[in-house]
């Protein structure tokens, strides 16, 4: 790509049983100049085959479909392991946020209710698309709070993160679901401070994004 040239568009994968929301999404996301749908399905099964064939950049899915639901599909794209790991965002509605936290588990960088407005469906995929995971605050304190009591943490996670104090005390706020901006209001330090804070956590943990590390922050006991 010469200087000066535009990014080439984000491809889009979506994945929906719902026909007439899978209209929607296509519809939305080709409109804009950014973007494009690479391709489209109906269940995970197929999410998965099409996702392997056309690469996109990020895949839209569904939580319950045929033949294979969506958060298989998205272990199986996303989970650990996998080789060339492609970013899901998963679309979901508020009777299904159980679904969703295993989805996250699962590998997804984030979700969105299916009533979100086109403008948050559009940041969302540009913000998973971009590296950045996409898991709202007040979502993170609604789905990951709510089930904490029931998560066990795993027997074969070291009880040595190797994190010093203020970055297990990053974490935690993180897990809280409070945003970066929350954290260096909280600690009082610059938000440049906090990013980095993140980043250092991410890396020793071996976590790819925020996401990752709320669900390592519970399933390891250093949030209860």
């Amino acid at each position: 790509m010469t200087a000066g040239s535009p990014a080439a568009p984000l491809r889009v994968l979506v994945c929906d049983d719902q026909m007439l929301i899978r209209t929607g999404f296509t519809t939305i996301i080709d409109a804009q100049p950014d973007m494009e749908v690479a391709g489209e399905c109906g269940d995970g099964r197929t999410a998965v085959e099409l996702a392997h064939e056309l690469r996109p950049d990020i895949v839209v899915m569904d939580v319950r479909m045929p033949v294979l639901d969506g958060i298989e599909a998205t272990r199986l794209l996303a989970g650990s392991g996998v080789a060339r790991p492609v970013k899901v965002l998963v679309v979901t509605t508020f009777n299904l946020d159980e679904y969703v936290y295993e989805a996250l588990r699962a590998g997804a960088s984030g979700f969105l209710l299916k009533d979100a407005p086109a403008a948050q469906l559009l940041q969302g995929i540009r913000t998973v698309a971009s590296g950045a995971a996409l898991l709202a605050p007040e979502v993170t304190r609604q789905l990951v709070g709510r089930y904490a009591a029931r998560i066990r943490p795993a027997r074969d996670e070291p009880g040595d993160t190797g994190l010093t104090p203020r970055e297990l005390e990053v974490l935690r706020l993180i897990a809280d679901g409070l945003s970066n901006g929350e954290i260096a209001t909280r600690l009082v330090i610059s938000q440049e401070t906090v990013k980095t804070y993140v980043s250092r956590i991410l890396t020793k943990l071996g976590l790819r994004d925020r996401v990752q590390a709320v669900v390592h922050a519970y399933r390891t006991g250093l949030v209860t």
